[in-house]
């Protein structure tokens, strides 16, 4: 029985997959359940299992942009698993010393000439006859067509400069398309250049950064925030964290419970523009951009106004290895209302994140550094995190955006009285 494997639905929103890459061959054997190959949505990469046992027929390439519901493959289910034995033989390739070992009765004369067979001589193409291709040149030679011409305008690029592949030595677009602008006079040294393919993830991605600047009318508010507070807590209190709970007590848990007070306080933030309405959630689903082995992915921590620090601080564990493992789930990354992205982890001393579409605000988080400040008339040296707020000003403005990031900052300076409620063993579950 030929069983035929379609593409599976990764979610509501998504039409097609590519292929990212077979881990089988064609006319491997499968068992049900293992998995055959990789395919990226514009929002994750996800495994695509065997249906059933036995060989399998690939029916797309590596790099296909496949429909959902498409067939991928064919499965023979009738077919029996070979032994070892037989699979190693009907993969093995005939040498010399296969013909001498497997075939009974062969001398080394019919080794000879089965070598000679495959070792045919090919006709010179060179001389007289590549001359004659150098000189079929006409008027169309060079000439670039009209799609070709406006891609090489926008590389600067003149249709003399290209190659062309197509009829008479026409430049077409696709000429056009792999065209490479000079790099100017080589003085010296590797000069290699390389072309790949970007996954279906970094496409939507950066699809999705564009339409963000494009369609919203986006500003970006900072402040600074002392880290001391949050430092003497975690110093004391971390060991005893861990132990009790299995998770560390990061910065994550502190911004994130921040973000929520900050958001009841300010509802704007935690809004969305739809049409011509605007729309307003009494919950707070917080994403948290992660960068993961096939790029940006954003998970959301659902109902984060629900959580403690240990319920933030394991969804956040959870959320982050389940994204660098390629594990995560389409529904994992869909919806949230606001957005928490941690440049800091890279170095980052400042920046301008963008926002993260149809959301209306995104927090920036920064590296800490130890910075000279005045408290009470004299300089202290304290852990300092420059923070920033971009947000859609289209429905948020400078009060509530300034507003936030205000209260943001006052959380996070005085975390015990207004994230613990003055009970920090409480609130830490100790």
């Amino acid at each position: 029985m030929i069983l035929e494997m379609k593409v599976p639905s990764p979610g509501e929103s998504i039409t097609e997959v590519e292929i990212a890459t077979w881990l089988v061959a064609d006319g491997d054997y499968v068992e049900k359940d293992q998995a055959i190959a990789e395919v990226d949505s514009d929002k994750a990469t996800l495994e695509l299992p065997a249906e059933a046992s036995g060989i399998i027929t690939l029916k797309a390439e590596e790099g296909d942009a496949v429909a959902v519901g498409e067939v991928v493959c064919l499965i023979d289910t009738s077919a029996e698993k070979p032994s070892n034995g037989e699979s190693e033989n009907k993969s093995e390739p005939k040498t010399p010393e296969t013909f001498k070992k497997g075939d009974e009765g062969s001398s080394d004369k019919n080794v000879e000439k089965e070598l000679a067979k495959e070792q045919k001589e090919t006709p010179n193409t060179d001389g007289p006859k590549a001359e004659s291709k150098s000189s079929n040149e006409t008027y169309a030679t060079g000439t670039a067509s009209p799609a070709a011409k406006k891609i090489l305008a926008e590389k600067n690029m003149s249709a003399s400069d290209v190659k062309g592949s197509g009829k008479d030595g026409r430049v077409t677009k696709d000429d056009a398309v792999r065209a490479t602008p000079s790099m100017g006079t080589p003085t010296g040294g590797n000069r290699g250049t390389s072309r790949s393919r970007m996954s279906m993830l970094r496409r939507k991605v950066a699809e999705r950064l564009v339409e963000a600047k494009n369609t919203t009318a986006m500003l970006t508010t900072f402040n600074e925030v002392d880290m001391s507070p949050i430092f003497a807590l975690r110093e004391e209190y971390k060991e005893a964290f861990k132990n009790k709970h299995g998770v560390g007590l990061g910065f994550m848990s502190f911004f994130t419970l921040a973000v929520v007070r900050a958001l009841k306080m300010y509802p704007a933030v935690n809004s969305m523009i739809d049409g011509q309405e605007m729309i307003s959630y009494d919950f707070c689903d917080i994403s948290i951009a992660v960068s993961g082995p096939k790029g940006l992915m954003v998970p959301v921590i659902r109902n984060a106004e629900n959580l403690s620090f240990r319920g933030v601080e394991a969804e956040v564990k959870r959320l982050a290895l389940r994204a660098r493992d390629g594990q995560i789930t389409v529904d994992e990354m869909t919806g949230g209302t606001f957005t928490i992205s941690n440049g800091g982890v890279f170095g980052s001393m400042l920046s301008t994140p963008i926002i993260n579409p149809p959301q209306s605000g995104i927090l920036g988080m920064h590296n800490i550094v130890e910075r000279p400040v005045a408290i009470d008339g004299h300089v202290e040296i304290r852990p300092i995190m420059f923070v920033a707020l971009s947000y859609d000003h289209r429905i948020i403005d400078g009060k509530e955006s300034v507003g936030f990031l205000v209260a943001v900052k006052e959380a996070l300076e005085n975390p015990t009285e207004l994230l613990m409620d003055n009970d920090v063993k409480r609130a830490l579950e100790l």
